[in-house]
């Protein structure tokens, strides 16, 4: 049988598609449909590495919402999760998710992404088409003002600056130079990081939510540089306050180790911080996506409070009236 919470599409910057699914069984069949579908449209199946097709051919300017049916009556209506935005690799939707109540957070409304100053024009084409009320941008000031977001001129979202600087610790980056030959110590770094996300940084999320709430039925956009620490726990509380299971959370988390390649980032990382003199193994857990990394900064909220909700309502203002609020606005 298609398992429904096992499936995943994502686009290419070209245009094409790629499905993958799991299934209870290896007999289950499973057929794959466009809703709207357009003429010269090309649709592959294959099994290997895993169950999966590749389709071409649909309009590359709008979003597309696919059918997968086995032959048990077992459906499953999902969009791709990830938009293929050649200059934004790690632009995302994160809706979809089903909560642990049943319901299913709304595709087209929550999306995640690295910075925008790169999009290409069929990128910002792509990125007017959503609509967006909102972009929060958890990039330092210094960042955003370098690396400028590149925004559609027409119904421009608003955009809500919400500098998180990497690391509460102001001597993160000389601390870790110091310790330049420790393995060890960049990851522990991050650990410390995405921990204080969930602490000293509560604040600067809770704004997030006030902003959120303050406009009604608001598609929004959560970035910061890669789109991973600061838009992973950004993202992860979304869904956790919306009723979403950690298993699905912390899935969705990690699919940003798909799409952003911490090789590639190596260069820029080491002049951005002045970190030259680092060897590379020193340098990639900062890159890297690990599950102990959100996991820590859940910790932080399993030791202090008595659960996510008490994290959510003392911690970031959203108590019962505003988790009513924003569960009517997202799921569905």
């Amino acid at each position: 049988m298609l398992i429904s919470d096992a499936v995943h599409i994502w686009r290419e910057p070209g245009g094409d598609y790629h499905i993958e699914w799991q299934v209870t069984d290896p007999g289950t069949e499973v057929t794959v449909e466009p809703l709207v579908a357009d003429g010269g449209l090309q649709l592959h199946y294959a099994q290997q590495p895993g169950p999966g097709a590749r389709l071409a051919g649909l309009a590359p300017a709008r979003r597309h919402f696919f059918r997968l049916r086995d032959q048990h009556g077992t459906e499953v209506v999902a969009m791709e999760r990830r938009l293929g935005m050649d200059g934004a690799p790690n632009f995302r939707d994160f809706g979809g998710y089903r909560t642990s109540a049943g319901r299913q957070v709304k595709w087209g409304f929550l999306f995640r992404s690295g910075h925008l100053s790169t999009l290409s024009q069929q990128d910002v084409d792509l990125l007017a088409s959503l609509d967006l009320d909102l972009v929060f941008d958890f990039r330092r000031l210094e960042e955003q003002e370098a690396d400028a977001s590149r925004l559609p001129r027409q119904s421009t979202p608003r955009v809500v600056s919400l500098p998180i600087i990497p690391g509460s610790n102001s001597r993160f980056f000389e601390r870790a130079g110091e310790q330049s030959n420790q393995p060890d110590a960049m990851f522990n770094f991050m650990l410390e990081i995405n921990r204080d996300f969930a602490g000293p940084q509560a604040v600067t999320y809770s704004r997030m939510f006030r902003e959120i709430l303050a406009a009604p039925d608001a598609r929004f956009l959560v970035h910061c540089a890669a789109g991973k620490d600061r838009t992973g726990f950004a993202a992860a509380i979304i869904l956790l306050a919306l009723g979403v299971s950690r298993d699905l959370v912390m899935r969705d988390y990690l699919l940003t180790a798909r799409y952003y390649l911490p090789e590639r980032e190596l260069d820029r990382l080491r002049r951005k911080y002045q970190l030259e003199h680092m060897v590379a193994e020193s340098i990639l857990p900062m890159l890297e996506v690990h599950e102990d990394y959100l996991a820590n900064a859940l910790h932080h909220i399993d030791e202090n409070y008595r659960s996510v909700e008490d994290y959510l309502e003392q911690a970031l203002g959203v108590g019962p009236a505003e988790l009513a609020e924003l569960r009517a606005r997202y799921l569905e």
